[in-house]
């Protein structure tokens, strides 16, 4: 598998290269926003680290110029008191995010999360789903509501899948942890929160399809009278 790793400590980026080799990833690091960029959008990569503090543009930008043309996953890497850094990532369409300084165990296992879940979705596609309105095809990634295309990052994707093979039943936020990042949801984790708000907003209508259960979890709503 291969990961680009946006950021400008020369350093840190060599020490993770080695780290990754011997866990059979190859990392290919980039030292500015502009060059991040250009190379996340060739499309040789599965993933891409991305740092906030960056020469150039930051990492925000990167982030923002990216998602216009692609969904590769992203990774963010924040300053661990910069909680509004983090939010800000994953309005502007990361994936999750990890706190630096960080365990290189922690970040190779959430790297691992996130490669596995893409690896799964592409290799073995369920049938399309067809519930309350909205259509997912697994095969081609797409999504409609109605008969209008939704854009959805990702995690996005992968969110709704979840929760329309469960329509109906409630979603711990454990399950969708586990299912996304093969970790347990902290009690203070935003970053589920934060893409099932976004999916609300893209998936607006008369009636709200993914329903809150307070201090359990998620539903995809069964709406009557619609396919």
């Amino acid at each position: 598998m291969k990961v680009l790793l946006i950021d400008d400590d020369a350093e840190l980026s060599g020490l993770m290269a080695e780290f990754f080799v011997a866990n059979s990833i190859e990392l290919t690091p980039a030292f500015s926003g502009p060059d991040g960029l250009r190379q996340a959008l060739t499309g040789r990569f599965d993933l891409v680290l991305l740092d906030v503090m960056l020469p150039g543009f930051d990492g925000f930008e990167v982030l923002r110029r990216l998602r216009s043309e692609s969904q590769v996953p992203v990774l963010m890497l924040t300053a661990r008191t910069e909680s509004h850094s983090r939010i800000l990532g994953l309005d502007t369409g990361a994936d999750d995010y990890l706190p630096k300084p960080f365990d290189p165990l922690e970040l190779l296992a959430r790297v691992r999360a996130i490669l596995r879940r893409t690896r799964v979705t592409a290799s073995a596609p369920p049938s399309a789903l067809h519930i309350s309105g909205v259509s997912l095809d697994p095969n081609s990634r797409r999504v409609y509501l109605g008969e209008e295309p939704v854009e959805l990052t990702t995690i996005e994707f992968d969110i709704l899948e979840t929760l329309m093979l469960s329509a109906g039943r409630v979603v711990s936020r454990d399950e969708l942890a586990q299912r996304l990042y093969q970790r347990t949801a902290t009690p203070f984790e935003r970053a589920i929160d934060v893409h099932i708000s976004h999916l609300r907003k893209k998936l607006e209508t008369e009636i709200d399809l993914i329903r809150t259960i307070r201090g359990i979890g998620y539903q995809f709503a069964l709406a009557e009278g619609r396919g």
